[in-house]
């Protein structure tokens, strides 16, 4: 399967690519908190840059996404 790298999704969160893979599974960001275990609340301000997520978070939303992917993939910052 490609990956999309090019795409910006509405929204203003600082990962695009999560973003991405999120539309790809017709998911949004409550189905990705209740599917991790994070906090709804604690995600949003995660992704939007607030605070930083573990390497065992960016691992666990990797694997629930596609275990396929790269943690460095999916993390990669939005250029502002």
């Amino acid at each position: 399967m490609p990956i999309v790298r090019n795409i910006v999704l509405g929204g203003d969160g600082m990962y695009k690519n999560i973003d991405v893979e999120l539309a790809r599974l017709g998911w949004n960001k409550k189905r990705l908190s209740l599917q991790t275990g994070i906090a709804y609340n604690t995600l949003l301000a995660k992704l939007a840059g607030s605070y930083p997520f573990t390497l065992d978070e960016c691992f666990l939303i990797k694997d629930v996404l596609n275990p396929e992917l790269t943690v460095e993939y999916l993390f990669e910052e939005r250029r502002r």
